[in-house]
């Protein structure tokens, strides 16, 4: 049996406030009126720094090589579900659960191209390709702004005169998932190191302006280290010292009327329970498309298969994963309390969890540097869903 003790259920969600939460507490920081939801104070400008990877448990294994990040440390929340990058930017932008915006997993297979190839295809979010992330590029045939059409909280903000500047990787500007997650233009500056990181805030917020100010930054590294070396690792280790300096630096060059926010996306297991769909006996029987990411995946079985897929999937994972329905996972809120009726056909038929320290492979479909790498994210343990919430005030 998995050990699970840790795992949060969608009827325990309730008590946590998320990532869709942020940027609404932002808005309310503008306006005069913080929220205790996350606590942020009143504020002309705010730097909201996102750490992909920093989870809270992570944080607090690992406290004495991070005293700044330690020391402002607001809050406890939860990225929401799926516990993954793509889903959970977009959450963040979008002030609104995927439910809402669609993003609903790192990929996911969409209705739109029915009548134009195969059925099979799926959307890879992250990087806008088709079936996997090292696939062909999906703007001919998936536009972004549909895939994702609603707007968001970002945008309302804009079009009240709210100044959006983006300072992260270059290479990240225009990308599919860039255009679905942040729905407003902004100004853009190139940031790949934690010097640039520092150097593009401190010109974000160099000129006088009357307007609010919002600079979005960001940061993969520790993400990466967690992925490729296990969440933990000596290396992951030394990348969250870098996350504490570069925290440091931004917050002791901070003006008076500015506040740093600092969150992560996501935490991080991992995983060494490895059940592979392309190897194992008839897994793949009456299944027509799999998606998703290796903590959770979107089953879209063959009309007239899913029960008989569903039987067979809940005996092969056994405590390994739970092994749900649709119907149950609009019904107990996965996604939202509200999802709209296209995302709803963007759920698999099944949708698979994993516990423990389970993943899903596919060795056969998906690229091997994905299948052989050490952590993971997605799924429910506290590990995966719990990111704190870090402020600092200029002038303190």
């Amino acid at each position: 049996m998995s050990e699970s003790s840790d795992e949060l259920h969608p009827l325990q969600w309730s008590s946590f406030a998320t990532l869709a939460d942020v940027l609404p507490a932002i808005d309310d920081a503008f306006e005069q009126s913080p929220t205790s939801t996350v606590p942020i104070p009143s504020s002309k400008d705010v730097v909201l720094l996102l750490i992909d990877g920093l989870g809270a448990t992570l944080l607090d294994d690992h406290a004495e090589v991070a005293p700044t990040l330690t020391a402002m440390r607001t809050a406890t929340i939860r990225a929401g579900f799926p516990a993954t990058t793509a889903t959970s930017i977009t959450s963040l932008m979008a002030g609104a659960p995927c439910g809402s915006h669609g993003i609903i997993g790192y990929s996911f297979r969409t209705d739109r191209d029915e009548t134009r190839g195969p059925k099979r295809r799926t959307l890879n979010a992250l990087r806008w390709t088709f079936n996997r992330s090292d696939g062909r590029s999906a703007l001919g045939l998936y536009v972004p702004e549909l895939i994702q059409p609603e707007p968001g909280l970002l945008a309302e903000m804009a079009d009240r005169g709210v100044d959006v500047t983006y300072v992260m990787p270059a290479a990240y500007r225009g990308s599919g998932f860039s255009r679905a997650a942040f729905r407003v233009e902004g100004t853009y500056i190139g940031a790949q190191i934690p010097a640039d990181i520092l150097a593009g805030i401190g010109d974000a917020l160099a000129p006088s302006t009357p307007d609010h100010r919002l600079i979005y930054a960001y940061w993969p590294d520790l993400d990466a280290a967690g992925h490729l070396f296990g969440p933990g690792s000596p290396q992951w280790v030394k990348t969250l010292g870098v996350v504490d300096r570069l925290v440091a630096d931004i917050a002791s060059d901070l003006p008076r009327d500015a506040t740093l926010v600092v969150t992560g996306d996501h935490g991080m297991i991992q995983a060494d329970n490895r059940i592979d769909i392309d190897t194992t006996d008839e897994m793949l029987k009456g299944v027509e498309a799999v998606a998703g990411e290796m903590r959770v995946r979107h089953v879209y079985t063959r009309p007239g298969a899913r029960d008989d897929v569903h039987t067979f999937w809940t005996d092969v994972l056994g405590d390994d994963a739970f092994v749900v329905p649709r119907e149950q996972v609009l019904d107990e809120q996965w996604f939202g309390a509200e999802v709209t009726d296209v995302v709803a056909e963007r759920i698999g038929d099944l949708v698979a969890v994993a516990r423990g320290r389970t993943i899903i492979t596919r060795t056969l479909a998906d690229p091997a540097p994905e299948v052989n790498m050490p952590g993971h994210h997605g799924a429910w343990t506290a590990a995966e869903q719990l990111v704190p919430v870090l402020v600092h005030a200029g002038g303190n």
